[in-house]
């Protein structure tokens, strides 16, 4: 696996830790982390705070020609929300762990000409397999059902 699907599995780890939605993001440009984030909706008591757009805001303001030329990493597959902000900035590329939990805005990534590449990792998916069985509702209000 490389080291920045890692990066973001382990902002996820943290994530649960933290008594959180174990949904981790990095942002990379450049084989550098720009910005690194996890959700932290019940942390922060945020409405906004998903994974990617923790590691967005963690990135802090960015020239277009930045996000332009930077994929984006993160544990699971981006809902409405951010992938409206992967659309946003121009980010060409999303590396996805895995999309069996939850099936994000992939199509619409795509259509918009975003490369979306999913890994299916068990590690991604029995992560989330857990905390949805465990935190029904939770995980519901952080989907908007």
């Amino acid at each position: 696996m490389d080291r920045f699907m890692q990066a973001a599995i382990e902002e996820a780890r943290q994530g649960l830790a933290e008594g959180g939605i174990p949904i981790g993001s990095v942002l990379v440009h450049r084989e550098q982390i720009l910005g690194r984030g996890h959700n932290r909706r019940v942390q922060a008591g945020s409405s906004v705070l998903h994974g990617e757009m923790d590691a967005l805001e963690s990135a802090g303001r960015q020239p277009a020609a930045v996000y332009r030329n930077s994929t984006l990493y993160t544990t699971l597959s981006p809902c409405a929300m951010c992938s409206g902000a992967i659309l946003l900035y121009g980010i060409p590329r999303v590396v996805i762990g895995e999309n069996r939990t939850f099936l994000g805005e992939e199509e619409l990534l795509r259509a918009r000409g975003v490369e979306v590449e999913v890994m299916q990792l068990e590690e991604c998916i029995d992560m989330m397999k857990r905390f949805i069985e465990a935190s029904p509702e939770l995980w519901n209000e952080d989907i908007g059902e």
